[in-house]
């Protein structure tokens, strides 16, 4: 009877353990899946977006479309940036492909790289106190500016800006303010009137 007692005991702590590491493991993955890098799902349509895009961010921001397909929309806090122009470009195209909107939070700021992807919504809006900013971009030996108009090296952005929707003459004056606007250790925030000039927001 004894033993009957002690087996009865532990299969019943066992089950308890199970259920507990079952619960655990649940909690911890419930919360990993929302985090794909700089991105954050947090809701059944939107995700935050917080930090610098990186070499891994198409990746991230494609496994968080296959996991949460019903996603319309990106907020951005702070986007200072991309370490990875190529795969930033491709990044910003799928949020266009997927028709997102994107829009930056009150006292939101983006800059360089950020403004790229910002661009690639499909409706972009931001709150108070936002700051956009831009300069030119460099490769560690030359900047945008060392190249002359028309040259091949400035074709993939001008590429970008026409794959999402700006005419060849928004993309070349709207890219040429750009790289003009401040060098690439520099920057340039937007005034209201730029913001307006070249339709950032609409």
């Amino acid at each position: 009877m004894n033993s009957n007692f002690g087996v009865r005991s532990l299969v019943a702590y066992i089950g308890f353990l199970c259920f507990v590491l079952m619960v655990a493991s649940c909690g911890f993955n419930s919360e990993g899946d929302r985090q794909y890098g700089i991105f954050t799902v947090t809701g059944n349509s939107s995700v935050e977006m917080d930090g610098e895009l990186g070499s891994t961010a198409l990746d991230d921001l494609s496994d968080l479309l296959d996991d949460y397909p019903d996603i319309t929309e990106i907020n951005i806090v702070d986007c200072g940036g991309s370490t990875d122009d190529a795969v930033n470009l491709e990044a910003a195209l799928l949020v266009h492909v997927n028709e997102i909107s994107t829009h930056i939070i009150s006292n939101g700021e983006i800059a360089s790289g950020g403004v790229d992807f910002f661009l690639a919504g499909t409706s972009r809006t931001m709150g108070s106190n936002c700051r956009i900013g831009v300069h030119s971009w460099s490769n560690g030996v030359n900047e945008a500016t060392d190249f002359p108009v028309g040259d091949s090296e400035h074709q993939p952005y001008i590429d970008y800006y026409t794959a999402i929707g700006f005419t060849v003459e928004e993309a070349e004056d709207f890219y040429y303010f750009t790289i003009n606007a401040a060098s690439a250790d520099d920057i340039h925030w937007m005034t209201e009137d730029e913001i307006i000039e070249f339709n950032i927001l609409q």
